[in-house]
């Protein structure tokens, strides 16, 4: 009889989905959305799912230093009132996110696009800061 090894981890991952499904989507904070972040020979990008959006008032993107900060909030236009709903799962309500950069970008030059659902941000690389000097030495 083979021996199966024992994985702990394995049952928090169907704890968490019981939760989900007992309490639905409501149950747990929402952190924020999905994030990739890549980068070009002159850029870094920063692609965000974010369905919901409606207008460019709903959202806000802050770049400092090296990171990138998402607030915004997604609204469901049509009220719908408890008793009838049956399934709720589309999230709605505020979220925040803040994810690292690879490097410094230049946050002037920064531009974002929302198409399908798919926030864009395309930021242009600093310079990195050089610290390096030669100091020249006076002698008497």
């Amino acid at each position: 009889m083979p021996l199966i090894p024992y994985e702990p981890f394995r049952e928090m991952g169907n704890f968490w989905r019981e939760m989900d499904r007992f309490f639905g989507p409501w149950g747990r904070e929402f952190s924020g959305p999905r994030v990739d972040v890549f980068e070009t020979e002159n850029e870094v990008i920063a692609q965000c799912e974010i369905p919901g959006l409606e207008s460019k008032d709903d959202i806000t993107i802050d770049i400092r230093d090296d990171l990138l900060e998402l607030r915004g909030t997604i609204n469901r236009g049509r009220e719908i009132k408890d008793e009838q709903m049956h399934r709720r799962e589309r999230f709605s309500g505020t979220f925040h996110r803040t994810v690292s950069l690879p490097g410094p970008v230049v946050a002037d030059g920064a531009k974002a696009v929302y198409r399908n659902g798919i926030l864009e941000i395309t930021m242009p690389k600093a310079e990195p800061h050089r610290q390096h000097r030669r100091i020249e030495v006076d002698f008497h």
